[in-house]
């Protein structure tokens, strides 16, 4: 009976996860990120209307993947670079929504040990920092760092140095442009130079560890 009931709860976590994901795509191709550009002009008057658009912009974003620059780029335009660290505060917290859904995933499902075995080798946070250093989009980062069993307070380190280049990034081209309306896309964030030198770096960070597990 009771393996009946944890059959039932696996599936039930599969399949709920399975709809999740499928209204997100349908929401994502269906809800551009311009849409959010387009209305700008009334939000950027007050910087106390940008910060409460981008907190809720930061509640809804996963449900949408939009990319996490998008606040970062909002901010900077509506308060410039002062607005860093509100900027980064809100990617952190806009990661932890897709985080605890690969958490619920880990607990209803297992996960391939070399998952497990790669966090265990180069530590929670460090695994973090290097993944979000990368181009990878972030909500796969967080997902991914759930299902492998990061742990709440080594992700959230790792979100916020990880995020930090790409919050930098998104900031100076909200405040370097002279209009968002119909403008500035968030791939122009994706330069080739910015991702070489994160893929550099987190390759550095994660290289010693991966080597020794290597040569076991």
């Amino acid at each position: 009976m009771r393996r009946w009931i944890r059959y039932l709860s696996k599936r039930q976590y599969q399949v709920a996860g399975g709809i999740l994901v499928i209204t997100i795509l349908i929401a994502a191709v269906s809800v551009s990120p311009a849409v959010v550009f387009n209305h700008l002009t009334w939000t950027v008057a007050d910087p106390v209307r940008v910060i409460l658009v981008a907190s809720g912009l930061a509640i809804v974003r996963p449900l949408f993947a939009w990319p996490t620059t998008l606040l970062a780029i909002i901010i900077g335009y509506g308060i410039g670079f002062t607005g860093l660290p509100f900027a980064l505060g809100l990617i952190t917290c806009t990661s932890i929504p897709p985080y605890f859904l690969g958490r619920q995933y880990n607990k209803a499902n297992s996960h391939p040990r070399v998952v497990a075995e790669f966090v265990e080798r180069t530590g929670d946070t460090r695994s973090v920092v290097a993944t979000r250093l990368t181009p990878a989009p972030s909500d796969v980062v967080s997902v991914g760092a759930g299902i492998a069993g990061v742990s709440m307070v080594p992700f959230t380190i790792g979100t916020v140095i990880g995020e930090l280049p790409w919050a930098i990034a998104g900031v100076l081209v909200g405040a370097s442009a002279e209009t968002l309306v119909g403008g500035v896309s968030v791939t122009t964030l994706i330069h080739p130079r910015l991702i070489a030198a994160g893929s550099i770096v987190a390759g550095i960070i994660i290289a010693p560890p991966i080597w020794a597990w290597i040569r076991e």
